[in-house]
């Protein structure tokens, strides 16, 4: 299954208010059920973890709705952890369906920025967050992101995507029609799949990108999770 190089429906200019808000809707069903939380959740608290962190800073790159932010604030403060998180966005209409979001969160604040060129100075977070964000872009520039985002973050990148396969391109397919007519839904979530990069192609990414050693790990059902350390 050759990589799909067709831009999704999101990454469109002028697309209908309505019909984005009501995608965004269904990725948050979709995060729930299929292991787009599970991943994040767990890489966040083995860092916090393993660092000892009582209090952390993270910028969710390409945050869409805010529900991955919105996650972690509630599994922090169960655990009395201090955080900042910070999340960007660049399309307008998502930023204020993050906004609505999250609107109960004073520990999030979301920027409408450029994921290319971060409005932060460097070593600003001691994460940087980009949870099904990097498919969207070509081999070149997942590459130049992760370098880039490298020196924004202090300790470590989190990657959580999707992996290329067929069963998880026709699975998807056959899921969405069962729960939604929006067509944007309907359109990208089996194209995500197809943009998306295998597991050997994520691994040679992170090779490639050489911003410190990393560790890759399948996530049920298709998902790749990384965890990049930073080089210091």
């Amino acid at each position: 299954m050759r990589r799909s190089l067709e831009k999704e429906m999101m990454d469109l200019p002028d697309q209908p208010k309505e019909l984005l808000q009501q995608d965004l809707r269904n990725l948050t069903i979709i995060n729930r059920y299929l292991g787009g939380y599970r991943g994040v959740m767990r890489a966040v608290a083995r860092l916090v973890e393993e660092q000892k962190l009582a209090r952390f800073s993270l910028l969710d790159v390409g945050a869409g709705s805010g529900d991955i932010p919105a996650r972690i604030a509630t599994r922090i403060r169960k655990k009395r952890i201090a955080a900042r998180l910070v999340a960007i966005e660049t399309e307008p209409v998502t930023v204020a369906v993050a906004a609505e979001k999250t609107r109960d969160y004073p520990e999030i604040s979301l920027v409408q920025g450029d994921a290319m060129a971060l409005p932060f100075r460097a070593a600003s977070f001691d994460f940087v967050l980009a949870s099904q964000l990097l498919h969207h872009f070509s081999e070149d520039n997942v590459v130049t992101l992760l370098r880039t985002w490298s020196k924004v973050a202090r300790r470590a990148i989190i990657v959580s995507d999707l992996v290329r396969h067929p069963l998880a391109y026709y699975g998807i397919r056959a899921i969405t029609r069962l729960f939604t007519r929006n067509v944007m839904t309907l359109t990208d979530a089996p194209l995500s799949v197809w943009r998306a990069f295998t597991m050997a192609e994520w691994r040679e990414l992170f090779r490639r990108a050489d911003v410190g050693r990393f560790e890759i790990f399948w996530v049920f059902p298709f998902r790749v999770m990384a965890l990049i350390s930073i080089r210091s």
